[in-house]
């Protein structure tokens, strides 16, 4: 799949949504593919590694439009980062004191 300039504009744009949540990310890698014996409905694919600290994230979403695929992808990340955070947040309180 050629990615034209508006595509890849596209999908920097939806992933900054990610980095605007979380800033400890490392590394993002993004596969565009169209699966040809898939039927119609389903043929264009995205999938996403998105390596933050302290843990690595996939996401992949097929649909017949392929910036359909990347809104969904994006959607699933952000769920997974934002959860993530949340994750990493909590350890970093402070011990509830006790009552007596």
């Amino acid at each position: 799949l050629e990615v034209t300039p508006a595509l890849r504009s596209y999908v920097t744009t939806k992933l900054d949504r990610i980095m605007r949540h979380f800033d400890q990310v490392v590394d993002v890698k993004v596969l565009l593919t169209v699966e040809k014996q898939k039927e119609k409905e389903r043929r264009q694919r995205a999938e996403c590694n998105i390596h933050v600290k302290g843990s690595d994230m996939f996401a992949e979403s097929s649909h017949q439009d392929l910036y359909a695929a990347v809104d969904e992808l994006v959607d699933k990340l952000d769920r997974q980062v934002v959860r993530h955070k949340d994750r990493v947040q909590d350890h970093h309180h402070e011990a509830p004191k006790r009552l007596m």
